[in-house]
């Protein structure tokens, strides 16, 4: 389906029923990375993966800035009429999700993040020095953004009211203080280091991101009544 917003035509899937969900991925990418989570989602929400501006089957544009990308998906809850929904964001996505969170704090019911980084610094050397030779050779405004923003500050995260929960890869492309200094300035948000995954392979396993995220939205009622969403709680951070 596509919905005109912002000046764009963006691009979703909608499946299923219940508590909204919007999904958001990373730079580069559409909605497609998460065709198996959620096909397992649906089960409990009425899930939206979007295609972002410049990304899959939505419109493309000249420029891209992460402010813009906020407010392409704050006019799609808006225009879609979707009260308190729940975003998950990675990367690129979760810096979106982040900013959502921290312009509009009565908007969401929870926020998860994952691979998010505060700013380009927040990138691991080898990563910026690839992105940097890349930007030299196609010039491309999706990997300029990445180069130059987002620059989201403790003052800012403290915002934050929003119950979060912020993920990342042992291994991932983003900083483990960078996730940490997230966590740690967003008041009662839980962290989640997982063990032996990179920056995307977790997102990439439904069944593995399906179980962490059912795992944090316990509280939300799904009266499926099907065993694979019994979930445990995680714990906070400290």
């Amino acid at each position: 389906m596509q919905i005109h917003i912002n000046g764009v035509n963006l691009y979703y899937k909608k499946r299923g029923q219940g508590q909204p969900l919007i999904l958001l991925h990373g730079n580069g990418q559409d909605h497609t990375i998460y065709r198996a989570m959620t096909k397992k989602l649906s089960c409990c929400f009425t899930v939206y993966a979007i295609d972002s501006r410049s990304h899959g089957r939505s419109t493309r544009t000249e420029k891209l800035d992460y402010e813009t990308l906020m407010e392409d998906v704050v006019d799609f809850i808006k225009a879609l009429e979707i009260e308190k929904p729940i975003i998950f964001g990675f990367s690129d996505g979760g810096i979106i999700g982040l900013l959502v969170a921290l312009h509009y704090p009565q908007m969401l019911c929870r926020l998860i993040i994952g691979g998010a980084n505060t700013n380009p610094d927040g990138l691991k050397n080898y990563a910026i020095v690839f992105l940097k030779i890349a930007y030299f050779f196609s010039g491309s405004s999706k990997i300029k953004m990445m180069l130059t923003e987002p620059n989201i500050t403790a003052e800012d995260l403290h915002k934050i009211i929003v119950p979060t929960l912020v993920l990342a890869g042992r291994y991932d492309i983003v900083k483990e203080d960078d996730t940490k200094f997230i966590a740690s300035n967003i008041n009662g948000s839980m962290l989640k280091i997982i063990k032996g995954e990179s920056h995307t392979s977790y997102v990439l396993d439904g069944k593995k991101l399906y179980e962490t995220i059912r795992t944090f939205i316990d509280g939300v009622s799904c009266g499926c009544h099907n065993n694979e969403c019994k979930t445990h709680l995680l714990t906070p951070w400290k």
